[in-house]
């Protein structure tokens, strides 16, 4: 791959995870569901526990995450990628991030701040980069419990 070309690459997927974010946040299931290869892998078992398998698919992928958020408002930051192209047709990226988490009376939580990295698996298919797989790690959970 000619230097020019990774960098295209490279600016293309760091689009890619910026419309996840904004997507996200912005309850844009079509549009996060369309960042993902229809039979990506997300991985949140060290946040939800060692017995939480991956789930794999799309529609599943963005089923747990419209549930989890639905009632909260939330703010997802991405910094700092690690982009390395490995083909034509595949890389690997890691992102430190943030995200901020509110939900209304009621809610499990008043508030939740979280670090960490995604570390991610992208793929070239006839619909531009999408994500493969993705693990989240996180560094620290601050929360705001209703009391």
């Amino acid at each position: 791959m000619e230097p020019i070309e990774r960098l295209v690459a490279i600016e293309e997927i760091r689009q890619l995870k910026a419309r996840y974010f904004r997507c996200l946040d912005a309850k844009d299931w079509d549009g996060f569901g369309a960042v993902f290869t229809e039979q990506a892998r997300l991985d949140i078992s060290e946040e939800m526990g060692p017995d939480r398998s991956p789930v794999i698919g799309r529609e599943p992928i963005v089923e747990l995450v419209r549930r989890a958020v639905t009632d909260a408002i939330t703010v997802h930051h991405g910094h700092m990628p690690e982009i390395t192209i490995e083909s034509v047709d595949t890389a690997v990226g890691v992102w430190a991030m943030e995200d901020h988490l509110f939900w209304s009376e009621g809610g499990p939580l008043r508030s939740m701040h979280g670090y960490g990295h995604y570390h991610e698996t992208y793929r070239r298919t006839p619909a531009g980069w999408q994500i493969d797989r993705m693990i989240l790690t996180r560094l620290r959970i601050d929360t705001d419990p209703w009391t």
